[in-house]
């Protein structure tokens, strides 16, 4: 779990900055978290009322590689699952490019595809709950 608000006190990071002077340490987490098998998730978002805001950084996160967001009021709830569950174009992307896979590299849907996206394909549709 990424304490940024402890790791942004720790670094002497003037109050009020974004989340890009700490890209490094962020991806640093992610990379972490690979190695030893762990999920990783995102630090909190401080501004309870600011559901624009937290719904990307959500985003941001989830492009980074976090597989969740730590929350600290109930209305988040509802928006971190939108941003971290694969959506309907993702799980059909993912249904399709498995019954597509014929073992080794091959082309599918004008891309080279190996045995890792068809990994990250079924690992995809297990977390949707279509395994």
């Amino acid at each position: 779990m990424a304490g940024l608000n402890d790791l942004a006190h720790e670094l002497k990071l003037p109050g009020g900055m974004d989340r890009g002077a700490m890209s490094h340490a962020i991806q640093a987490i992610v990379l972490a978290a690979r190695a030893g098998g762990v999920w990783a998730f995102d630090g909190v978002y401080n501004a309870i009322d600011d559901a624009a805001g937290f719904a990307a950084e959500a985003a941001e996160g989830r492009r980074l590689g976090f597989d969740g967001k730590t929350l600290i009021h109930p209305s988040q709830v509802d928006p971190c699952n939108a941003a971290f569950a694969p959506s309907p174009h993702e799980i059909a992307e993912a249904e399709a490019l498995v019954a597509a896979a014929t073992g080794g590299a091959q082309r599918h849907d004008g891309r080279m595809i190996e045995d890792m996206h068809v990994a990250a394909a079924r690992a995809l549709l297990e977390r949707a709950g279509r395994s």
